[in-house]
């Protein structure tokens, strides 16, 4: 029999699942809208729900399916009426209490998961809430109790994962699993009917992910979990989010494998060879290469459960900005990587930067999807980059779909340094955003401003696409937030459309010799990616700088728009549309000056699409959620968030009978805002 990936990627929740009786600790002053109070109280049971849909219109991973394509077959919400949507329900997270205080701002940046009739979702401080998905009303509230007191460098927590336990009895205790990776890098796994944690998986439902690592953190924040696990044939598999330019033998990114039902470790692939008959040994040269930190994979994996393979973006080698201590390509960082899910052998790999000297990490998440090509059907897999490049790789090899060019690209003046002498530069489809810049190009929102910009542009090293990072300060674009970024892409299977969402604004890059800094007394970095960083690079002769290009105003040099949404055709492999995503509007809180009529905004979150012709997306900085029409990417719907909707929505049908349209309007604490609200938004029931 063959699947459809809409069905196959459900066929991992396809058997039936009865909520538990037990004894959650809840909040009892729950409203309607979900507004709760701190008040713990226990129950001795939650109501048993049978779902009445069907399971295509639930959304059971973070990507919908574990193929990553988030697209939706529902299609009760359409260009014609979703100009009608209003609020259904607001969850309040709880975590504006004075009790739930943390050192470091937080970031509810996640995506609730719809199955069975109830939503699930997780919060930065790792707490779990089963919540009612067509009252907004929680059912049980599980929280691991993560210390608050941790200066966590990105404080955020992008949802769980579910498994239903194909041996267990239906309805048993843990037959249907909420796994979570909380930022203080545990793996717990709790019964799906009652928040309780699953005994039997690793020390009474906890795994601790710092156990094993070949280098172990130097600091509780400088290893994290920001993203979801994925599970496929019964294995848990999880990467790490590693904190970029402390030192050059940071904490190292394995990625493993947990059983599903025990917690047992199963595997572990190391990004960074450590067996000189690895074929990728030679490509780390120097003494202390083999010992490099980082090249994790901290964003969403996709998962293919029928050829039982996980597909990981890994990311840049310690530190990012200078590799003197680790020369070579270094392979199988910044690539994508095809593991079996079973034992983490490698498949294939494909390398997107090579010597990564820009924090080009592979920060979103691939998608899994089946093109025609020249009459044939191709199971494919989708990358978006911060280069602004989009991939397309067969899924069973690894090879380009389309012809990619390698271009001769700057040297490095960097004493000590080699930078990589090629670069992918030409993927066989359009970039997503521009990729050169020029004396002509300096914007600033008055005549000073462009001056001072071409004056600036002048005095900067600049040589084109992957300029290396100099001294003297080198411009770069796209910068380390994209290009495209964590956000990733959404997949129109009736188009073969792609949609991503991409930052436009450049950067400057400053290494300061070590003796320079400290004479200066500099800081070190508070994790800031909008505004002037510093960061020690331990073991390296430098200190890094990094900053956007903006004019003395603060306006940026680079011109507008700031922020764009791409939607890219397989078929005719040309752009469909690109438009501003967002305006200036907010763009001042953040020290960002620039006129009110300018569009386009930065953005950090996802797209989703939906069979009847919609994109749905938040992400941009002026905190609105909008909704543009697949085919034109003219904007048909917007409303105002209490914070940035800085994460990737969902939509799913109730059991009313109405779609729902959920995103987490959270905000980050700094640019985006900070909210606790998860908010629903549906058609008035007079409008379907």
């Amino acid at each position: 029999m063959t699947l459809k990936p809409s069905s196959v990627g459900l066929a991992f929740l396809a058997a039936a699942c009865a909520h538990q009786q037990g004894t959650p600790t809840v909040f009892r002053d729950c409203n309607s809208a979900g507004y709760c109070t701190d008040t713990p109280v226990m129950v001795s049971s939650i109501p048993v729900v049978t779902s009445v849909v069907s399971p295509d219109s639930d959304w059971p991973t973070y990507g919908r399916t574990p193929y990553g394509d988030r697209n939706s077959p529902l299609t009760q919400i359409n260009p014609v009426n979703v100009s009608k949507l209003e609020v259904a329900w607001r969850f309040h997270t709880g975590e504006g209490a004075p009790e739930f205080k943390t050192r470091a701002p937080t970031a509810l940046e996640v995506t609730p998961l719809v199955f069975r009739g109830t939503m699930y979702l997780s919060t930065p401080l790792g707490r779990v809430f089963a919540v009612d998905p067509t009252t907004g009303v929680h059912r049980w509230v599980f929280d691991p109790q993560v210390d608050r007191t941790v200066y966590f460098g990105d404080f955020a927590n992008r949802g769980v994962a579910l498994w239903l336990d194909p041996a267990a009895a239906p309805g048993s205790r843990c037959s249907l699993r909420v796994f979570v990776a909380t930022i203080d890098t545990r793996l717990i796994a709790l019964d799906a009917g009652t928040g309780m944690l699953c005994s039997g998986f690793g020390q009474q439902g906890t795994v601790q992910l710092r156990a094993g690592l070949r280098n172990a953190p130097a600091s509780a924040s400088e290893y994290e979990e920001t993203s979801p696990p994925t599970v496929v044939g019964g294995v848990v598999v999880v990467g790490s989010a590693v904190a970029d330019n402390n030192r050059i033998d940071a904490a190292s990114g394995e990625v493993r494998g947990f059983d599903a039902r025990t917690g047992t470790l199963r595997w572990t692939w190391d990004p960074v060879p450590q067996d000189a008959t690895n074929p990728a040994w030679g490509t780390w040269i120097g003494a202390n290469a083999h010992r490099t930190g980082a090249a994790n994979a901290w964003t969403v994996f996709a998962a293919d459960p029928i050829r039982n393979v996980v597909y990981v973006p890994t990311s840049s080698p310690s530190v990012d900005y200078f590799g003197g201590e680790r020369k070579g390509r270094n392979q199988y960082a910044n690539s994508i990587v095809a593991l079996n899910a079973a034992n983490g052998a490698m498949l294939w790999q494909f390398q997107t930067v090579q010597h990564d000297l820009w924090d080009y990490d592979n920060a979103s998440p691939p998608a899994l999807v089946t093109l025609q090509l020249d009459g044939t059907s191709v199971p494919a897999l989708l990358l978006s980059t911060k280069t602004g490049r989009l991939f397309a790789l067969n899924r069973e090899t690894g090879e380009s779909l389309f012809p990619i060019s390698r271009s001769a690209v700057p040297p490095s003046d960097v004493p000590g340094e080699e930078a990589a002498a090629t670069q992918i530069t030409y993927t066989g489809l359009p970039p997503l955003s521009p990729q050169t810049i020029t004396l002509d190009d300096m914007w600033g929102s008055t005549t000073a401003d462009r001056d001072a910009c071409r004056q600036r542009f002048s005095e900067l090293r600049y040589d084109g696409v992957f300029t290396p990072p100099s001294v003297r300060g080198s411009l770069i674009l796209p910068s380390n937030v994209g290009g495209a970024h964590w956000g990733g892409m959404a997949f129109d299977p009736t188009n073969d459309v792609v949609v991503v969402p991409t930052n436009r604004i450049a950067a400057v890059i400053t290494l300061i010799p070590r003796a320079t800094y400290e004479a200066q007394r500099g800081k070190e970095t508070v994790g800031e990616r909008i505004g002037t960083e510093y960061a020690m690079m331990r073991g390296t002769p430098f200190v890094l700088k990094r900053e956007l290009f903006l004019a003395p105003s603060s306006a940026p040099c680079s011109s507008p728009p700031f922020g764009s949404l791409t939607a890219i055709s397989l078929r005719t492999r040309q752009i469909v549309w690109s438009v501003p995503l967002g305006t200036s509007e907010g763009l001042d809180r953040i020290g960002i000056h620039v006129p009110p009529d300018i569009k386009g905004a930065i953005n950090l979150g996802g797209p989703i699409t939906t069979a009847s012709g919609l994109v749905f997306i938040g992400a941009a900085t002026d905190r609105y959620v909008r909704a543009f029409d697949i085919t034109n990417g003219r904007e048909l719907w917007k409303f105002a968030l209490p914070a940035g909707g800085k994460a990737t929505p969902m939509t799913y049908l109730g059991v009313d009978g109405r779609q729902y349209l959920v995103i987490a309007a959270g905000g980050d604490g700094k640019a985006w805002g900070w909210s606790d609200e998860i908010i629903a938004f549906a058609l008035p029931r007079s409008a379907r």
